[in-house]
């Protein structure tokens, strides 16, 4: 069963704009050493699809730094191997403004695929995922579209989500597409398998049929089109704004759930490697339930803190539930608590801050404070 993988690297980059200023949301730096594509990637990857086009849109260039000729992932191929797919269509001059315009942009690159199905994901979706059952469910369904979702209790009901009524034999019944949900519910992932040739219909037919949106206009016409669902268990989280992001990053301190997301069945994720001296602690140094990437040198107290590659934390320094990203320099006697800070932000001797879970304090890359 031979598919092609889409994945939209710039799709939420309003929703965390911290973070992705200067970078998508594909390359936004998670869990001290990958970068949040590398999970999609690595589950396309390890469900044998080798054939992935990445659709971008603006500030890519630290995307491509990250993914370079695609060796890491075993995607630097002849035939396939990962393609960046640029914002523009072949006629069009416009950045994209959806999701929907998005997909018909590339129809000249699903033309040219030789697949059958395609699968498209986000980027924001931490989880370690095999595509292939998903793929094998939606042939046996004679399916036109089979979308990934998972059960999820919804507390606070501001953002905007789609949700499905799933009927027998797991078909979907109706689609709700609201701000307004609440309760336990069938959450859309914003991962699907669909038909190449019947996606391929649907780009064609947009124009004439006024279809502007992918959630509303397709996934809600579940009489006419055959949609089923698949449902997503084990460990997932999706990056939807700052708070989301420290709460995913917090909860890989537990065990469990780096097992669940990192050594699925063998299923490994995968990332660019890079050649860096080991962690350096002092004599007089304090390091628990954190996550230190290689490079880091800690003569202070680091606690239940993820430090990526290059992170310096100087003496009497005190780094508490925090996330600090690539050559972070923390200064003599600092206190952080609930701190993000990007990459080769300084923080000078005696600085007291502090943020919440809820409202974690970020520094911008290269800030001095």
């Amino acid at each position: 069963m031979k598919a092609v993988g889409v994945i939209f690297s710039n799709i939420h980059d309003k929703e965390i704009k911290d973070l992705t200023m200067h970078r998508t949301l594909a390359s936004v730096p998670f869990g001290g050493r990958f970068r949040l594509i590398d999970f999609v990637l690595s589950n396309m990857v390890n469900s044998g699809i080798h054939k992935v086009g990445v659709i971008t849109k603006e500030n890519y260039q630290s995307l491509m730094d990250h993914i370079g000729s695609a060796k890491s992932w075993d995607l630097a191929r002849k035939n396939g191997g990962l393609i960046i797919l640029p914002p523009y269509g072949v006629s069009g001059t416009t950045l994209y403004k959806s999701r929907f315009d998005a997909i018909c942009n590339i129809e000249q690159f699903l033309s040219k695929c030789d697949t059958e199905y395609v699968v498209m994901s986000d980027c924001d979706n931490v989880c370690n995922l095999d595509f292939e059952p998903v793929i094998k469910q939606h042939v046996a369904n004679g399916a036109d579209i089979t979308v990934i979702y998972r059960r999820k209790m919804v507390e606070d009901n501001v953002k905007l989500r789609t949700s499905f009524e799933i009927g027998k034999d797991n078909r979907v019944a109706k689609t709700i597409n609201s701000s307004k949900l609440y309760g336990e519910q069938n959450i859309f992932t914003n991962m699907l398998v669909v038909g190449r040739k019947f996606l391929l219909g649907i780009i064609n037919n947009s124009t004439v049929r006024g279809f502007t949106s992918f959630s509303k206009d397709i996934l809600t016409k579940t009489d006419e089109f055959r949609i089923f669902g698949a449902k997503l268990d084990g460990f997932f989280a999706s990056i939807d704004d700052m708070p989301s992001y420290f709460k995913v990053s917090m909860d890989l301190l537990d065990k469990k759930n780096r097992d669940a997301l990192f050594y699925r069945d063998g299923a490994n994720i995968y990332t660019k490697v890079r050649d860096s001296a080991p962690l350096v602690c002092s004599q007089d140094s304090n390091v628990k339930n954190s996550l230190i990437a290689d490079g880091c040198t800690i003569e202070g107290e680091v606690v239940n803190s993820i430090l990526f590659r290059g992170v310096k934390v100087a003496k009497g320094a005190k780094v508490h539930n925090s996330i600090l990203f690539q050559d972070t320099a923390v200064g003599r006697d600092t206190s952080l608590n609930c701190v993000i800070t990007d990459k080769q932000a300084v923080i000078q001797d005696k600085r007291n801050l502090s943020g919440h879970e809820t409202r974690p304090y970020f520094i911008s890359k290269n800030t001095v404070i």
